[in-house]
């Protein structure tokens, strides 16, 4: 005669969960974490005196949680602000200047392996310093960022419209290709009056 197979396991409920947990934490020792080749010879790996000396966490329920959904228009990168009112774009026939130099391009201002607090206040000084010697156009060079969407090259425009050096520059744009591209701006600034 052949045995019944055990009955089927009752329905756990949470107390059972943390009698299960500390079972099977009870049976973990924790390993020290690993260092670089570089600091290896300099730490000290000191060995866990026991595996139950930090306090248990209770499991969640993993049906309470809800999954989470994100759609593919949340997964887009922000787009880049551009100034919004076309009074501070360069005006079309001077941006066409200074692309063929007709204007010359007198200062230029390289910002890659700044910080941001660092940037802006270079830009100002650098803004300030070529209006005072009379430059009519400058080129401000941020890079493009990893991906297009670097944190200086978003900035920029903001900071050249800020209240620091706003009231000296007549416009901004994109630079051409030839002179960085999406990874630079020509600052057209004022006469100095």
């Amino acid at each position: 005669m052949a045995k019944k197979p055990p009955p089927p396991p009752a329905k756990m409920g949470p107390e059972d969960d943390r009698r299960l947990w500390k079972l099977v934490a009870s049976t973990v020792t924790p390993r020290a974490p690993e260092k670089p080749e570089k600091m290896r010879s300099k730490a000290r790996i000191r060995p866990v005196k026991s595996a139950t000396a930090l306090p248990l966490e209770q499991p969640t329920h993993l049906a309470s949680i809800a999954p989470l959904r994100v759609s593919p228009e949340e997964l887009k990168p922000a787009p880049v602000k551009v100034l919004k009112n076309p009074a501070d774009r360069i005006e079309p026939n001077r941006k066409r200047r200074i692309v063929k130099e007709h204007d010359p391009i007198g200062a230029r201002l390289d910002m890659h392996g700044l910080d941001q607090d660092q940037a802006r206040a270079t830009l100002e000084g650098f803004i300030r310093r070529a209006y005072d010697d009379g430059h009519r156009a400058v080129l401000v060079i941020t890079g493009k960022g990893k991906i297009g969407h670097g944190v200086l090259k978003q900035r920029t425009p903001e900071w050249l419209a800020g209240p620091a050096v706003r009231e000296m520059i007549a416009g901004v744009s994109t630079a051409d290709q030839r002179h960085g591209g999406e990874g630079a701006l020509y600052v057209a600034l004022k006469r100095k009056g």
